[in-house]
């Protein structure tokens, strides 16, 4: 199984939730924005949110500086 993570073949050994990839990708859910498939997902919504083959994801990462 393949998707897509910010333009990027990932390859995925089964389908899974979005919060349990973001924690795979050791990202915080308060920390970053997700596209599924051209849809922008909300915080609560990534319990629920199953990523299959052939999903594209955009993940943007808030990052603090000065």
């Amino acid at each position: 199984m393949e998707i897509i993570v910010n333009g990027k073949p990932e390859p995925l050994q089964t389908e899974l939730m979005l919060s349990k990839f973001l924690q795979h990708k050791k990202l915080a859910p308060d920390t970053v924005v997700v596209e599924h498939n051209q849809n922008i997902i909300s915080r609560e919504q990534y319990d629920s949110t199953r990523i299959k083959d052939k999903d594209q994801l955009e993940i943007l990462r808030f990052v603090g500086g000065g």
